[in-house]
């Protein structure tokens, strides 16, 4: 299992044992993580599962494909960073990857 955190905009952090293969917004939606909706159910037709991939994991988890790109469009307060958690998916390399969840979706 891989750990995933989690941080909400007021700083609750929430650390998730997931299992590989699965990505960050499944394992957010199994799990409750507030502010992660993900309407489209991980089509990458949607931006409610924006997150903020923390600054020390953005090398890590890659540049977003340009469709990922094209709703990021969508997403509200779009930085550097900013992923939809749909997109990524979970491996032993992630083990401790932290997200942060933006105050609002879309």
């Amino acid at each position: 299992m891989t750990k995933i955190i989690f941080v909400e905009k007021d700083g609750t952090r929430h650390e998730i044992e997931a299992a590989n293969g699965a990505t960050i917004m499944e394992v957010a939606i199994q799990n409750g993580i507030k502010g992660i909706v993900g309407e489209c159910g991980g089509a990458c037709t949607c931006a409610t599962c924006h997150v903020y991939v923390d600054n020390e994991w953005v090398e890590k988890t890659g540049e977003p494909s340009a469709n990922e790109e094209d709703m990021l469009d969508f997403a509200s307060e779009v930085q550097d960073n900013s992923r939809l958690s749909c997109q990524i998916k979970i491996s032993d390399d992630f083990d401790g990857l932290v997200v942060h969840v933006p105050a609002r979706q879309g």
